[in-house]
């Protein structure tokens, strides 16, 4: 690991921190003449990933050549997403990664390995694909920036998973989700250590070791005020600067709760979360504290689809979320499905099992297409004037009426969970 800073101060590290230890570890990086910066896209806008590339185009002036945001499969950022999150950098430096295009398969994970990791569950192999300007490009150095935190798919977002996801191809973004949903989300969420980042470590050590990847992880939460800092930055070539990173993610982004939830309100905004594919991070975060009959509201005034994909959006509608059993036979007798192993493991991701209801409040989507997936309708007009996000705080609140809730402004920056259920998971 090259450089390591945690903030010991509530609200994070100061901008003048943040600047000089990214500079600090360029430094030792020594001179480079062609750089690529792949930062996460505007879904993950309050990693600080755009102030740092901002940071680092000042560093390295034209010798930044390019910058790739890993959209994975979202759509490409729009102009006012790109101003928003990255500033003055000049947008000729911008490049689309197309998922299902520009690729190249670097090598294949055996499907032996894959079987041991998944417990027997999968025997498949898998194919560590990265667009092609990383392999051709003729790059001396790619920083790959971007927030560790909770993750529903992998354990713990970011590291090799911002490459082999993030600038990856269908299918192996396909059956690596397909692989986290099948082995257990729950079982997943908040480790470091899952079958899918063995699988992407696996990649890493075997077939990519010739790219001159260098990470710049961050780790964000929110002090007293709910404002939030960067508690951590860590940048490394291995592992280890990961783990670090994982280790202060959990002291921060991760709460563990005396009892289960009954009622709990999560609010998206409405510039980030525009699909469920984005905002059903709020059943994700949230699964393992809403207690057994409890209930899940989601004020969702942005949300206009099911998924920024056509093909997995027209899924999702057909099959809509149901448990995990039931989308195994989907699986298991359906072509479009098997073809399309990330939306499978998206409906089992965003199914509360059974165990407790969800109540999207959305602004452009019809009762009937929220209950045709098999949520819960709600109005988003009074239940925000019920639950008010301007009037709450995270976690805890007791409405005028005496109602206790528990509100999530952010469901992106945290893992939330009850000891018995947490137990239960393990």
């Amino acid at each position: 690991m090259l450089f390591c800073l945690k903030s010991s101060a509530d609200n994070g590290l100061t901008e003048t921190e943040i600047r000089d230890g990214l500079y600090t570890a360029l430094e030792q990086l020594g001179p480079r003449r062609k750089v690529l910066a792949i930062p996460p896209d505007f879904t993950r806008f309050h990693s600080r990933a755009g102030e740092l590339t901002c940071l680092a185009y000042q560093y390295y002036r034209t010798n930044l050549a390019a910058i790739l945001p890993a959209l994975g499969t979202h759509f490409p950022m729009t102009e006012s997403e790109i101003d928003a999150m990255f500033g003055a950098v000049p947008r000729e430096l911008f490049r689309v990664h197309r998922w299902k295009e520009d690729l190249c398969t670097l090598g294949e994970v055996p499907a032996e390995f894959v079987r041991e990791v998944s417990e027997g569950k999968l025997n498949y192999a898998w194919p560590a694909q990265v667009n092609k300007l990383l392999v051709d490009g003729g790059f001396d150095l790619i920083l790959s920036i971007g927030q560790v935190v909770p993750h529903e798919v992998i354990g713990m977002a970011n590291y090799n998973k911002n490459i082999f996801v993030g600038t990856g191809g269908r299918e192996g973004i396909n059956k690596s989700h397909f692989l986290g949903a099948v082995y257990g989300m729950e079982r997943i969420m908040g480790r470091a250590d899952t079958p899918v980042r063995r699988v992407m470590n696996y990649a890493s050590d075997n077939f990519a070791r010739h790219l001159p990847i260098v990470y710049v992880l961050t780790v964000i939460g929110k002090d007293a005020n709910g404002h939030l800092g960067m508690k951590g930055l860590f940048l490394g070539d291995d592992y280890e600067c990961f783990q670090q990173a994982s280790e202060l993610s959990l002291t921060v982004n991760f709460e563990m709760l005396e009892k289960p939830l009954k009622k709990v309100v999560v609010y998206l905004d409405s510039h980030e979360f525009k699909s469920t594919w984005l905002g059903n991070k709020s059943i994700y975060r949230t699964r393992m504290a809403i207690a057994d009959g409890g209930e899940l509201i989601v004020l969702a005034s942005g949300l206009r689809e099911f998924s920024e994909d056509p093909e997995i959006d027209h899924l999702i509608r057909k099959y809509g979320y149901r448990t995990t059993p039931e989308v195994l036979q989907f699986v298991a007798e359906n072509a479009d499905l098997q073809n399309n192993l990330s939306a499978a493991a998206h409906l089992i991701h965003g199914s509360p099992e059974n165990r407790s209801t969800v109540t999207y409040c959305p602004g452009h989507i019809s009762r009937a297409e929220i209950e045709g997936v098999n949520f819960q309708y709600g109005e988003l007009a009074p239940i925000l004037n019920l639950y008010d996000p301007a009037k709450m705080r995270d976690g805890f609140n007791v409405m005028p009426d005496g109602e206790e809730i528990f509100y999530i402004s952010n469901p992106a920056l945290g893992l939330w969970a009850g000891k018995e259920r947490f137990k239960i998971e393990q």
